[in-house]
């Protein structure tokens, strides 16, 4: 089994590390890539050093899957001369997302549908993922008919630049800015950059997977993204409409029963989800589930997720186990 990184030095990378240390990932060799900058540097995995090596000698290597955390435009150059080579490219950026010849994977909720002809495999965007891993068992049972989502989204979302400029001005450092606005003590509602129709990219990015993940062209779906200066994950607002009626008990019950879910809803205890106790962990939080009063079969919940985990590297290394378990010849 051959595994490669590509895009090892950044956050979502260094991420992915993490993961595939902590769930003991199979592998008999391990390529790193990173920019050229950083070729022929070394990095440490599981006590071993790792010598940083090119996009092109690790394509020529043909390893078996390659996870690409590197931007769209690396992964639309370089993700399908890896999969001519015969690797499975499982790649974080939005390049493949909606192309329709491209599965689009929640391991949970639709791995089944990948085969050993899918060479390049779009992992959701992170907002997209924790969202529709909270939605699918719902959607299943009492089917949904519009959602209203709005978004608390961590600056870690935008990397390792982002970080630094707020704690920058945390420190009253003036230092180089990522974003067009201060981050600390404000709220951006600016996600990635606006489109014709007055969104911005992230916030169509939620409308467009979700249905494609989900399977259901005929949700009803509108989205407000924000940048808030919060480090542990990204937090939503969700407000669910359904077809049918539901009883709260049993969302509950099947949120609680949903593989990669912990449900917190005790507000009376002050227990709810929260970014700063995600950090770190695979799973989605759920709580503050009630039913919307102002209209019938609507339901609103407040979701959160790690999203350089369960929104990135957790998300990429379960399809590649999904892929390794169920679809490729190598064990």
């Amino acid at each position: 089994m051959k595994l490669a990184l590509v895009g090892a030095t950044g956050l979502v990378g260094q991420e992915v590390l993490k993961v595939l240390e902590e769930r003991n990932f199979p592998f008999d060799e391990l390529y790193l890539v990173a920019s050229a900058k950083s070729v022929g540097q070394s990095m440490e995995f599981k006590g071993k050093k790792y010598t940083i090596k090119s996009m092109e000698e690790v394509c020529n290597l043909a390893p078996d899957v390659a996870i690409f955390s590197a931007g769209g435009n690396t992964s639309l150059e370089w993700a399908p001369k890896f999969a001519e080579k015969g690797t499975v490219v499982v790649d974080n950026s939005s390049a493949w997302r909606m192309d329709p010849t491209k599965k689009l994977v929640v391991p949970e909720i639709n791995g089944s549908e990948l085969t050993e002809n899918d060479k390049i495999i779009a992992n959701p965007n992170c907002s997209t993922i924790q969202m529709v891993l909270a939605l699918a068992p719902l959607h299943t049972k009492y089917k949904l008919k519009r959602v209203v989502v709005s978004t608390y989204q961590s600056v870690t979302g935008t990397g390792k630049d982002a970080v630094q400029q707020m704690m920058d001005e945390r420190a009253g450092i003036d230092g180089a800015k990522v974003y067009p606005h201060p981050i600390d003590m404000n709220a951006l509602p600016h996600i990635d950059v606006f489109q014709d129709n007055g969104y911005t990219k992230e916030e169509m990015k939620m409308v467009n997977e979700t249905r494609k993940i989900l399977g259901d062209q005929t949700i009803g779906l509108t989205s407000t993204t924000v940048r808030v200066p919060t480090m542990g994950g990204h937090s939503e607002a969700v407000n669910a409409e359904f077809y049918n009626d539901y009883d709260l008990a049993e969302v509950r019950d099947l949120l609680t029963k949903t593989s990669g879910i912990i449900v917190q809803d005790d507000p009376k205890n002050n227990v709810y989800p929260m970014p700063l106790f995600s950090k770190g962990k695979d799973e989605v939080f759920v709580g503050r589930l009630r039913r919307d009063e102002s209209q019938p079969n609507t339901l609103n919940m407040w979701v959160v997720a790690d999203n350089l985990r369960k929104g990135a590297a957790t998300n990429a290394v379960q399809i590649a186990e999904y892929l390794m378990e169920n679809v490729l010849a190598v064990k």
